[in-house]
């Protein structure tokens, strides 16, 4: 088995970017249609479909594990810790590649868009109509031309104390 890994678009070297004090830089991706951004900085990979190996007795998010490089990689499934609808027969999801508390972890995403940097000025707090859902995963929102960018908490996406219900 082999694994694909794709450097996020329009990336060079991560350690390359120059991050200004007014500006934050995220991944974004699209889970569901909805446009999310994932901090730059936590990503430590991002994998093209990859063989998910299922886990017996895991929580319903956890979807498996994967080889990343000989580790042991736990592969969350987003749709299901968000609470969305599972992605459509025969759709080829990515991985955002993150690390908590030193192990690594897998988030499934249906497609990886490109790094942004946008200014801190136009951050928001989450609006108090958005799902609770996607609120306690969500750290603010950007208003972009023609949608919502929603910043997800890597760290609270990962605490799988906090279970689904």
């Amino acid at each position: 088995m082999t694994t694909q890994t794709l450097a996020p678009p329009a990336v060079g070297d991560i350690a390359d970017l120059a991050l200004s004090e007014h500006e934050d830089m995220f991944v974004s991706l699209t889970v569901a249609e909805q446009l999310c951004g994932i901090p730059v900085l936590a990503v430590r990979d991002i994998l093209g479909p990859q063989v998910i190996t299922r886990i017996p007795l895991a929580p319903p998010e956890v979807s498996g594990s994967l080889n990343l490089r000989g580790r042991i990689v736990t592969t969350i499934d987003l749709r299901r810790r968000l609470t969305l609808p599972p992605p459509p027969a025969g759709m080829r999801q990515m991985s955002v590649v993150a690390e908590q508390s030193g192990e690594l972890y897998a988030l499934l995403v249906d497609q990886v868009s490109e790094v942004m940097s946008l200014p801190r000025s136009q951050f928001e707090r989450n609006p108090p109509t958005m799902k609770p859902e996607w609120a306690r995963f969500s750290s603010g929102i950007y208003r972009l031309q023609d949608r919502l960018l929603a910043v997800l908490d890597v760290a609270r996406l990962l605490d799988l104390s906090t279970a689904i219900k």
